[in-house]
């Protein structure tokens, strides 16, 4: 008896060691934001459930985050710079990019506001204000830092020419922080911003220009080129994401009640 009882515990766990070898994996190159933000700690776990494949998120700021995939060192990517996107798909490093979702960018700072930023017209005026304030820079090649310098452009601004200028160099997350530190200014995703707990004397001062449109999208690694990338599995997640399972799962996720990105695949 007690052999038949070892021999189906030695079969059952053969099963599962060969349900675990078996087990699909994908690799999602994606945003310090999306990560930072706890959007994925909402939205894959769904994905998980429905498909049995695990993602691996490796989160770096887009530009990084588009290195990655030309290296192909992920299977997927995630990302919010539009012209950068489409330069990566056009040298053929990636394919089947779609929308996915959106936000916006937000200016935070000090709630006395010194630079007088809540009183600005229009994001160019804003960040014209900014001229001499202090300013902590994502520095990092990010998309939000991409966009940060698309402002600072648009506005007719060398933000280094003033003293008050600082490149953190890293995610968003740290960045804020380096901002509630120094009583400091900066650019955010307002997903990262709602997520955000250690606000310290920060709120947005500017937010609601157009131009300020936060999209994100969606692509596969280009298995042409990399042929190890998992197309079967990433296109599953691409499906899935911008499908309306996936659609839902972001639209669902709210911190008190605000929603902090919003489903825009198709549209």
């Amino acid at each position: 008896m007690a052999h038949r009882v070892r021999g189906l515990i030695l079969g059952a766990a053969a099963l599962l060691l060969g349900a675990a070898v078996q087990a699909e994996d994908i690799v999602l190159a994606s945003t310090t934001s999306t990560q930072q933000s706890g959007l994925f700690g909402h939205i894959l776990p769904l994905f998980t459930a429905k498909t049995g494949i695990q993602v691996k998120v490796v989160a770096l700021g887009t530009g990084q985050a588009l290195d990655t995939g030309r290296r192909g060192d992920a299977d997927v990517l995630l990302v919010h710079d539009r012209p950068a996107e489409d330069k990566f798909v056009a040298e053929g490093s990636g394919v089947a990019r779609r929308d996915v979702m959106y936000n916006d960018f937000v200016l935070v700072g000090p709630k006395d506001d010194p630079a007088k930023v809540k009183a600005a017209r229009d994001a160019n005026d804003a960040f014209k204000r900014l001229a001499t304030a202090p300013f902590v820079s994502r520095g990092d090649k990010s998309g939000t830092h991409a966009a940060e310098l698309r402002f600072w452009q648009a506005a007719g601004v060398d933000p280094k020419a003033g003293s008050g200028y600082k490149e953190a160099g890293t995610g968003m997350g740290p960045t804020l922080n380096m901002a509630a530190a120094l009583g400091a200014y900066t650019l955010s995703d307002r997903g990262t911003w709602l997520a955000f707990k250690n606000r310290q004397d920060l709120e947005i001062v500017f937010a609601g220009d157009r131009r300020m449109f936060n999209p994100y999208g969606v692509m596969l690694v280009n298995p042409a080129k990399h042929p190890h990338v998992k197309k079967d599995a990433g296109m599953k997640f691409i499906d899935w994401v911008t499908g309306a399972e996936g659609q839902a799962a972001i639209a669902g996720y709210r911190i008190n009640g605000e929603p902090l990105f919003f489903p825009d695949a198709g549209k």
